[in-house]
Protein backbone atom coordinates (compact mmCIF):
# COMPACT_ATOMS: atom_id res chain seq x y z
CA UNK A 1 0.00 0.00 0.00
CA UNK A 2 1.42 3.39 -0.95
CA UNK A 3 1.50 6.40 1.33
CA UNK A 4 -1.27 8.95 0.87
CA UNK A 5 -0.38 12.03 -1.12
CA UNK A 6 -1.75 15.55 -0.73
CA UNK A 7 -4.25 16.76 -3.31
CA UNK A 8 -3.34 19.27 -5.99
CA UNK A 9 -4.15 22.89 -5.26
CA UNK A 10 -3.61 25.69 -2.80
CA UNK A 11 -2.99 24.92 0.84
CA UNK A 12 -5.67 26.68 2.87
CA UNK A 13 -4.69 30.14 4.10
CA UNK A 14 -1.08 29.72 2.95
CA UNK A 15 0.95 31.11 0.04
CA UNK A 16 1.81 27.63 -1.24
CA UNK A 17 0.27 25.51 -3.97
CA UNK A 18 0.82 21.89 -5.01
CA UNK A 19 1.10 21.51 -8.78
CA UNK A 20 2.22 18.38 -10.56
CA UNK A 21 3.36 16.79 -7.32
CA UNK A 22 5.61 19.74 -6.50
CA UNK A 23 5.13 22.52 -3.95
CA UNK A 24 5.39 26.12 -5.15
CA UNK A 25 5.69 29.28 -3.08
CA UNK A 26 3.13 31.63 -4.59
CA UNK A 27 3.50 35.37 -4.24
CA UNK A 28 2.40 38.57 -5.91
CA UNK A 29 5.51 38.62 -8.11
CA UNK A 30 5.10 35.00 -9.21
CA UNK A 31 5.83 31.47 -8.08
CA UNK A 32 9.04 29.65 -7.21
CA UNK A 33 9.40 25.92 -6.56
CA UNK A 34 9.98 24.85 -2.97
CA UNK A 35 13.10 22.69 -3.09
CA UNK A 36 14.04 22.07 0.56
CA UNK A 37 13.09 18.44 1.34
CA UNK A 38 12.48 19.14 5.03
CA UNK A 39 10.16 22.05 4.21
CA UNK A 40 8.23 20.15 1.54
CA UNK A 41 7.86 17.18 3.91
CA UNK A 42 6.26 19.51 6.47
CA UNK A 43 3.96 20.88 3.77
CA UNK A 44 2.98 17.32 2.78
CA UNK A 45 2.23 16.40 6.40
CA UNK A 46 0.24 19.57 6.98
CA UNK A 47 -1.77 19.13 3.78
CA UNK A 48 -2.58 15.53 4.71
CA UNK A 49 -3.62 16.61 8.21
CA UNK A 50 -5.88 19.31 6.77
CA UNK A 51 -7.46 16.79 4.38
CA UNK A 52 -8.04 14.35 7.27
CA UNK A 53 -9.60 17.11 9.36
CA UNK A 54 -11.86 18.16 6.48
CA UNK A 55 -12.96 14.53 6.06
CA UNK A 56 -13.63 14.16 9.79
CA UNK A 57 -15.81 17.29 9.79
CA UNK A 58 -17.69 16.04 6.71
CA UNK A 59 -18.30 12.70 8.43
CA UNK A 60 -19.60 14.45 11.55
CA UNK A 61 -21.98 16.53 9.46
CA UNK A 62 -23.25 13.40 7.72
CA UNK A 63 -23.78 11.68 11.08
CA UNK A 64 -25.49 14.76 12.49
CA UNK A 65 -27.84 14.95 9.53
CA UNK A 66 -28.60 11.23 9.75
CA UNK A 67 -29.37 11.60 13.45
CA UNK A 68 -31.73 14.51 12.81
CA UNK A 69 -33.60 12.41 10.23
CA UNK A 70 -34.13 9.65 12.81
CA UNK A 71 -35.54 12.14 15.33
CA UNK A 72 -38.39 13.85 13.46
CA UNK A 73 -39.46 15.73 16.60
CA UNK A 74 -36.20 17.60 16.61
CA UNK A 75 -35.42 16.55 20.19
CA UNK A 76 -31.75 16.01 20.99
Amino acid sequence: MSAPTPQQGRLAHAPVVLRGGRWWLDGGAGSVPASDPAFTAVLDDFALSMAAADQAVANLLIRQEAASCVDPGGLR
